[in-house]
C-alpha cells in the first residue's frame, strides 16, 4: 500500500503519540531492537527516522481476507489462527516432501500475484499443526522449514523453551521448576512426567504434539467479547475515558446481539500511564441490551479510584459468562420485547448509515474514538465494529 516505504525502518501505531507502544515493526525496524509493544518514545530514540504509521485496521482485515482466499486456491484451509496465520491441510498427492515443498513454492508465488508482490509469507511443513507452526517461525520474513517427527529434538534444541506454542512466561518458570531448562530436557519427559508438571492432561497432550502427533481438540463455545482502546492525549482524563468505555460497551453489546448470545458477568479494566491499573467486574441478569449493560458499567464507574493526577492511559471491556440464546432463560418478572424492539432498531439504523446515527448519549464525546482494533486471535467483523 506505501511503496515507498518498504526497505525502511517503519513502526504501526494506535495513534501519533510518544506515550503509546508499537503495535507492529518491520524488520528493518526490529534490526535496532525495536518490536510490538516498544514505546514510541524509545523507538525513536533507538531510531531516529523510523517512519511511524497509524494503523488502519479495515485495510488490514481486507489483506487478511484475500490472503486466505489465495491460499486456500492452492492447499484448502483447515483453520485460520490470527489476522496473518492459518493451517492448511496437504492434499492428497502432495505428501512427499518433495511435492509438499511444490505446493509451498505454489503458495508463495500465488501470494505475490494475488496479494502483493512484497508481501512475505514463511512456511513450516510438519506431520501436525504444533510443529508446523513451529517450523514456520523458524526462518522468517521468507522461510521453508520442513519439520519431520524424526527431526526431533536435534533440529530444535537450538531454541529456547518459549518458542514452543503453548509455552509463556509463567509455563516456563513451572519447567524451570521441575528442571527442564531446554528443549531437549523436555523432550527427555515421559508423558506422565509432563502431566504432572502441567497439572493435568495438557502436559500428555504436550508431549503427544511435540513428537508429530495431531490432537483433536474440541472447539469450546465462545467464552467473551470485549474491546479495548489507548487513550489519546486529549482523552486522558476520568470523564472522556468513561465516554470511551460506554462507546466500547454499545460496540461490545452489539456484538453480541449479532451472535446471539447473553452475557452473565461485565469486567472492565483502566491502565494508567503513572498508577497502578484498576479492575472491576460485577455480575448481570442473563442481557444482550445495551442499556441495561451500560447501567452496570455506571454503577461500578461509581467505585472509580480516586488517586491524585493519576492518568487513565487504556481503558477495556469485557462482557463475560456468555450463552447461546438457546441457553437462555428469560426473566419471569419483566418482559424483553420493548428492549428488543429498540435494540434492533438501532443496530439497523447503525449498519445501514453508520456510527453516528443512532447510539446512546454516553458515547457522544467519543463517538469517534474506541474504533475497530485486531486482537491476535480475533479477526474483526467490519460491519459491526467499526
Amino acid at each position: 500500500m506505501r511503496p515507498e516505504l518498504r526497505g525502511k525502518p517503519v513502526g504501526v501505531v494506535p495513534m501519533l503519540a510518544d506515550s503509546t507502544c508499537l503495535i507492529a515493526a518491520s524488520y528493518e525496524a526490529k534490526k535496532y531492537g525495536v518490536k510490538t509493544l516498544t514505546n514510541v518514545g524509545e523507538a525513536k530514540r533507538l531510531i531516529p527516522d523510523i517512519q511511524l504509521v497509524v494503523a488502519r485496521h479495515e485495510i488490514y482485515i481486507d489483506f487478511h481476507h484475500q490472503a486466505v482466499k489465495a491460499v486456500d486456491e492452492i492447499a484448502p484451509v483447515r483453520q485460520v489462527l490470527s489476522i496473518d496465520e492459518m493451517v492448511c491441510d496437504l492434499p492428497a498427492g502432495y505428501k512427499t516432501v518433495a511435492r509438499a515443498m511444490e505446493l509451498a513454492n505454489d503458495i508463495k508465488r500465488n501470494l505475490a500475484a494475488k496479494v502483493g508482490e512484497y508481501l512475505k509469507v514463511s512456511i513450516g511443513l510438519a506431520p501436525n499443526t504444533f510443529l508446523a507452526k513451529l517450523a514456520s517461525n523458524m526462518q522468517k520474513p521468507d522461510g521453508l522449514v520442513i519439520l519431520q517427527a524424526y527431526d526431533v529434538p536435534a533440529k530444535i534444541e537450538h531454541l529456547p523453551l518459549r518458542a514452543l506454542n503453548g509455552i509463556g512466561k509463567n509455563m516456563e518458570v513451572r519447567l524451570n521448576h521441575y528442571g527442564i531448562d531446554t528443549i531437549a530436557q523436555l523432550y527427555a519427559q515421559t508423558a506422565e512426567q509432563l502431566r504432572t508438571v502441567w497439572g493435568g492432561v495438557g502436559g500428555e497432550r504436550f508431549h503427544a504434539k511435540l513428537r508429530g502427533v495431531e490432537i483433536h481438540v474440541d472447539e469450546t463455545e465462545m467464552c467473551s467479547i470485549g474491546h479495548s482502546h489507548v487513550l489519546p492525549p486529549n482523552l486522558r482524563n476520568k470523564d472522556d475515558a468513561y465516554a470511551v468505555l460506554d462507546r466500547l460497551t454499545q460496540k461490545a453489546a452489539m456484538r453480541l446481539r449479532k451472535v446471539d448470545y447473553f452475557a452473565s458477568r461485565l469486567a472492565l479494566k483502566v491502565k494508567f500511564l503513572n498508577a497502578p491499573s484498576w479492575e472491576i467486574d460485577t455480575r448481570l441478569m442473563q442481557t444482550q441490551d445495551t442499556l441495561s449493560l451500560l447501567h452496570a458499567l455506571e454503577a461500578m464507574w461509581k467505585k472509580y479510584p480516586q488517586r491524585r493526577n493519576a492518568t487513565p492511559l487504556q481503558v477495556a471491556i469485557t462482557l463475560l459468562e456468555l450463552a447461546p440464546a438457546g441457553h437462555h432463560t428469560a426473566s419471569l418478572f419483566e418482559t424483553d420485547s420493548d428492549k428488543k424492539q429498540l435494540n434492533s432498531a438501532i443496530d439497523a439504523v447503525t449498519l445501514k448509515y453508520g456510527k453516528r446515527a443512532a447510539y446512546f448519549g454516553g458515547a457522544h464525546r467519543a463517538i469517534d474514538h474506541g474504533k475497530m482494533a485486531i486482537a491476535f486471535n480475533h479477526i474483526p467483523d467490519v460491519e459491526t465494529e467499526r
